[in-house]
């Protein structure tokens, strides 16, 4: 990747110039069934549908805050690009009583309420499918999504040495806090660890609460060029089932 990307918008655009019909997501759902895999052109395109979304209906600006309540999912990978084409901090597993805008899943829309900002649901059915109403009082993700343009152009460049992403409550031993250079400094020094390059496959069946599971779910083999192989409810899967998955998608990392 070029050494000179400072951002994960940065990655992502050099994965498009270098090599857009190879996967980059590949996901599975285990409790569901479902497997949906995304190229890096097609990925690019719901990242700018969606920062599209973002800055332009939702008002998002740089420096505004939003609290990610999603778990391991495509989409949620997605949103992450998205915030960071835009400049909007990504608190995972944020106050939305705290926050600028919240994002969330069918099973924290209680607690999403406490945002007084925009408030988008996700019903995280296969495909990418929306709720059947949309929730009181959010935008559904599926319906607003699909209108956006297919090109996004920030209002204002994003600074790489801006807050990025925020891991972990405050008060938290465990609490984590990225400029958008230090996420993609950190998730080079991952990738290096672990021995990716263009190419690599990393099956990842870890949760996006930390950053082990951000890294490796997503912003590692992103930052070395490879791809991931996302894995949600993986306790559902048979260790046969397991070893078939890794054969079959080519995996050369494991993360569960």
């Amino acid at each position: 990747m070029n050494a000179t990307d400072r951002t994960p918008a940065d990655l992502l655009r050099s994965a498009l110039a270098t090599d857009p019909a190879r996967p980059l997501v590949t996901f599975y759902d285990d409790a569901t069934g479902e497997r949906v895999e995304l190229s890096v052109a097609t990925f690019a395109n719901w990242v700018s549908k969606t920062a599209n979304l973002l800055q332009g209906d939702l008002g998002a600006e740089p420096g505004d805050r939003l609290a990610l309540l999603l778990p391991a999912h495509w989409q949620s990978a997605v949103w992450l690009l998205a915030c960071a084409s835009v400049g909007v901090t990504v608190e995972i597993g944020g106050d939305p009583a705290s926050a600028d805008l919240v994002v969330s899943g069918p099973d924290t829309l209680d607690a999403a309420r406490a945002c007084g900002g925009e408030r988008v649901a996700l019903a995280l059915r296969p495909l990418g499918g929306r709720f059947p109403a949309a929730p009181a009082g959010f935008a559904d993700y599926a319906v607003e999504v699909p209108g956006q343009g297919d090109r996004f152009a920030p209002y204002a460049p994003v600074d790489p040495e801006a807050p990025g992403l925020v891991i972990g409550g405050d008060g938290s031993s465990s609490r984590t806090e990225l400029t958008w250079a230090g996420l993609v400094g950190r998730a080079r020094a991952d990738a290096g660890v672990r021995g990716l390059g263009p190419g690599s496959r990393v099956l990842s069946g870890l949760a996006y609460d930390t950053w082990e599971g951000l890294s490796a779910g997503l912003f590692a083999p992103l930052a070395a060029g490879g791809s991931v192989v996302l894995c949600r409810n993986l306790g559902e899967l048979s260790a046969e089932g397991l070893e078939k998955r890794a054969e079959s998608e080519r995996v050369t990392d494991r993360a569960v």
